[in-house]
């Protein structure tokens, strides 16, 4: 039998490209290649497309490669490799995105693949626009009767004012991921800075209640019927609030967490954990997988915490 190739794409333009790398790494790590024949298509921070002759390993992006792109050709189903003044075609089966953040998660990357025909892994263009919106999915998860932390949006160069808010609250990019320019404001004074962090890396900027409780979650796979949950996980801190990798070096990973599988939660919280994730599977209308972390708070009910996700631990 044959080996089903597969275009595994990483890095990225976007401040989460770290942490791709290292979600590529990961998968490469855990691959079977008796079934699987791999190709690496790795994006530099600068944006250029490389078909990499091995896994990601440190210096991918200098090492030996040759320039690729995705052909929007349905004919093509596959690469254009380029070498000096000619150029060969890789037909794939399948293409599994590893990328973090802009133009990877929100739809962008999700289009060249819809125009090339090439079947995928992971949520499709609109719900991967919605699910990157941090405003916008909250405001559809809270249509479908699952809690949400209050929150608000401040636009552009939108003042807040900080006596509106009652602290602890979190301020956060809308549309970025992986705790990039996340903060945990304790009072009044520390707003101002917070938002500045937040507006390093989006426009849009979300900031949310604090909610108490320890952070669980699992994956969701399939479409619409006959979701399969994984098994529940809980972060467990040393101390601060979760952040998946220290901002300064990503790929190093977080520094005050460690998890828990499966949770050290009783069994019916295991399993409303487990059905609270699929209701926001459904209701942000996504498909083939996600990762679904939830806060449980007090009472044993749950509140949805962060979005469709796909770290290195995942």
């Amino acid at each position: 039998m044959s080996k089903l190739k597969i275009g595994f794409i990483f890095g990225g333009v976007s401040e989460e490209h770290p942490v791709s790398v290292k979600s590529a790494r990961e998968v490469a790590a855990n691959l079977d290649t008796e079934k699987y024949e791999p190709f690496w298509i790795g994006i530099t921070r600068d944006g250029e497309w490389k078909l990499c002759n091995d896994a990601p390993g440190e210096a991918w992006e200098s090492g030996d490669s040759r320039r690729v792109t995705l052909s929007p050709d349905r004919d093509v189903h596959g690469l254009f490799v380029m070498e000096f003044d000619c150029y060969e075609t890789i037909r794939l089966d399948l293409v599994f995105p590893i990328l973090h953040g802009k133009l990877g998660e929100d739809g962008a990357i999700q289009g060249l693949l819809e125009l090339s025909g090439i079947p995928y892994v992971g949520c499709d263009i609109p719900s991967s626009a919605l699910c990157m919106n941090k405003a916008l999915a909250y405001t559809i998860t809270r249509s479908a009767g699952i809690s949400t932390p209050n929150f608000r949006v401040i636009e552009g160069d939108e003042k807040a004012d900080p006596a509106e808010f009652t602290y602890p609250v979190f301020v956060k990019p809308a549309r970025s991921g992986s705790s990039f320019g996340v903060s945990k404001v304790t009072g009044a004074d520390e707003l101002a800075s917070a938002l500045e962090d937040a507006r390093q890396y989006d426009t849009k900027v979300l900031i949310e209640d604090a909610v108490a409780g320890s952070e669980i979650g699992c994956a969701i796979l399939g479409e619409r019927f006959g979701l399969v949950a994984g098994e529940v996980d809980r972060v467990a801190l040393s101390h601060g609030f979760f952040r998946i990798h220290q901002e300064d070096s990503p790929e190093t990973g977080s520094e005050n967490a460690s998890f828990i599988v499966p949770a050290d939660i009783p069994a019916d919280s295991r399993r409303l954990v487990q059905e609270t994730a699929k209701a926001i599977y459904l209701a942000l209308g996504c498909r083939g997988l996600g990762v679904y972390p939830v806060i449980g708070v007090s009472g044993g009910s749950v509140s949805r915490f962060r979005l469709p996700a796909s770290g290195h631990r995942t």
